[in-house]
């Protein structure tokens, strides 16, 4: 085949990363093995010194997770990719990779709970500076700017309030202060995002979430833009060592295969439950890129293509009626985590974030009504059936 990069992105999802082998296998089969022998000891030394291509240590690198890893370079655009065993390994190790003592990061604050976490508890004790800010809006991001800012980080749409960022102009904002832009990307994916062409210098992905798209994973990558940036992220997670597995580097691109066809039917889904639901009269508000009523709605267009699969409401009636709301669900499944074919719902004032006082829930954005939904495959109406037999008990 031709230079896969050339082709549409549905063959691309079917095809990327693919590896010939000596049995002409269609799928890269799983090279579960720990380390690689030698032809003899030159063959060795030759590996070792970079002069040959080829494998020494799965932690360095192996076929199967290689092939991965390309798979979803590709669809990004990217360069290259790096898999690591999950989404907050990916993170860790993309910031070791850019940041020193000393050196400066701006982070969006709405963002993955665990991303703002380490950047407090444990980032700051390595001296590096932080500041988090709504990167939604760019004037709040440029006062913040310093002479020692090597990083601004943005989760697009953000988590759990559905933010948009300009990724455009937070580039060019990075950019002209010498710094790099890195996007997370899990919400949307390459089916509908792609920051590298917007001007992001790093893209990374929780994978267990749609890139796998089948909830029986937990992995992470990073995907870099240039190739002379590629060797220090490579280095990093060699030595950190938060690599990902054979196995589930092989249930991830298999997941890639349909990872299209699934995000279509996904925003599809999403859109008639997010319009159903802001008509609602238990709803308060419903946050969802697609809906002409949220604030970034144009960007969003401009931007992606597609507004995603995650939706964010208000239940009126606060936290009784959230629980109210988790306790009649049908079809939906209470949990944790998105992306997967399966739909899942989540109240955060009563389940995830249940030990935070309610003071500290508000500064987070974390309204007692606040519900977090991950639409997936299953018939769209039944799905509406299942939240409008519910909501009508949260009264």
């Amino acid at each position: 085949m031709k230079d896969i990069r050339n082709y549409s992105i549905e063959t691309q999802c079917v095809h990327s990363g693919t590896k010939e082998d000596q049995y002409g296998a269609v799928v890269t089969p799983i090279y579960q093995t720990s380390t690689f022998r030698f032809k003899n000891a030159e063959h060795g030394a030759n590996l070792f010194l970079g002069k040959d291509d080829g494998y020494i240590y799965t932690r360095m690198r192996n076929p199967t997770v290689e092939a991965m890893e390309d798979a979803v370079a590709i669809l990004e655009g990217g360069y290259k990719a790096l898999g690591c065993g999950s989404g907050m390994a990916a993170v860790t190790t993309a910031l070791h990779s850019m940041l020193v003592s000393g050196d400066h990061i701006i982070c969006a604050d709405s963002v993955y709970g665990p991303t703002a976490s380490y950047l407090i508890n444990f980032l700051s004790k390595l001296g590096v500076e932080y500041d988090l800010v709504d990167t939604s809006d760019i004037n709040k991001v440029k006062p913040l700017i310093k002479a020692n800012t090597k990083v601004i980080y943005t989760e697009s749409p953000g988590n759990p309030t559905l933010a948009i960022s300009d990724i455009q102009e937070l580039a060019n904002l990075a950019h002209s202060a010498g710094a790099k832009l890195v996007v997370d990307n899990t919400f949307m994916g390459p089916v509908c995002q792609k920051p590298f062409e917007l001007g992001a210098d790093i893209i990374i992905h929780s994978m267990t979430k749609s890139l796998n798209g089948h909830a029986d994973v937990v992995a992470g990558i990073i995907v870099v833009k240039n190739k002379e940036d590629y060797p220090q992220f490579r280095k990093t997670l060699n030595h950190l060592g938060g690599v990902i597995d054979p196995f589930n580097s092989f249930l991830v691109h298999r997941g890639l295969k349909t990872l299209k066809l699934r995000i279509e039917a996904q925003n599809a889904n999403a859109l008639k439950i997010a319009t159903f639901l802001e008509n609602h009269p238990q709803v308060e508000w419903v946050a969802y890129p697609g809906l002409a009523s949220h604030p970034q709605h144009e960007l969003s267009k401009k931007q992606s293509n597609g507004f995603g699969h995650m939706i964010a409401m208000e239940v009126k009636g606060g936290i009784e009626a959230g629980k109210k709301l988790m306790d009649n669900i049908q079809i939906f499944q209470l949990a944790v985590s998105l992306g997967g074919v399966e739909s899942l719902i989540q109240h955060p004032a009563s389940m995830t974030h249940s030990s935070m006082s309610p003071e500290l829930r508000k500064q987070a954005q974390i309204t007692d009504g606040l519900v977090r939904i991950s639409i997936g495959i299953e018939n769209c109406d039944e799905l509406i059936k299942a939240l409008d037999e519910a909501l009508s008990k949260c009264k």
